[in-house]
């Protein structure tokens, strides 16, 4: 099928295939909207910080301080998604990198204390609804999938002083690092400070607040280790 070939072609993979059979209008549909796509990627192009291939834009996503935005080859943001790339490192993105609809990607929260910023590595895929908020810094490795709805948070509000409002005691941030690999499921979040380490699975629904170590699975409110992957 020539655009299986096209897409084996484009993510540099001889083994990418399609599980099912599509019908000439599905894939009618599945070019047009790629095209249109590809199309507004072009317009943003000349405003990102650097970019090494096609960029699929969707419609209504809203890309803010571009200048501080580099991206690798297909990169993919579909509808709605708000991206907003200021902060002292800017937001870097890997090659076959995909964030689906109505997700928010940030590293400032407010002006007056800009933040750190957002590596994403090769072949990862961020599901719809995805909150990442980089003021403490996110780093999120390669090949790692997400469900929708995950949040990713790196900073905290300090609450230590109960006469004083908290709005007024300031943050503390830590950065979320997710390792190679990782499964992060539904709904899930990853609160400050915490790195997940390679292979490790993330329930849907989890609250993790600690550390975890590779190749571990993970779940509950706060979650726990409940096994091991390791061989």
């Amino acid at each position: 099928m020539i655009i299986e070939k096209l897409i084996r072609k484009l993510k540099n993979d001889p083994d990418y295939k399609w599980e099912n059979p599509y019908s000439v209008r599905d894939l009618i549909c599945i070019t047009i909207v790629r095209f249109t796509q590809a199309l507004r990627g072009l317009f943003l192009k000349p405003f990102l910080k650097s970019s090494s291939g096609l960029i699929f834009l969707g419609s209504n996503t809203k890309v803010r301080h571009a200048y501080q935005l580099s991206v690798g080859k297909n990169f993919i943001l579909e509808d709605n998604v708000s991206l907003n790339a200021l902060s002292t490192q800017g937001i870097h993105i890997g090659d076959h990198v995909s964030i689906a609809r109505d997700s928010i990607i940030f590293c400032t929260g407010i002006v007056s204390q800009k933040g750190t910023g957002i590596t994403i590595g090769h072949r990862t895929g961020i599901n719809a609804r995805a909150y990442l908020g980089g003021q403490g810094g996110i780093i999120i490795g390669n090949d790692v999938i997400m469900g929708p709805n995950v949040q990713l948070f790196s900073e905290n509000h300090n609450f230590d002083q109960p006469g004083i409002p908290i709005k007024n005691q300031g943050v503390t941030r830590q950065p979320v690092i997710i390792g190679n690999g990782c499964w992060i499921g539904a709904g899930a979040t990853v609160l400050a400070g915490v790195e997940i380490g390679d292979g490790c699975v993330i329930a849907a629904g989890s609250v993790v607040t600690k550390s975890v170590p590779a190749n571990m699975v993970v779940a509950g409110v706060p979650a726990r280790v409940i096994k091991s992957r390791a061989i």
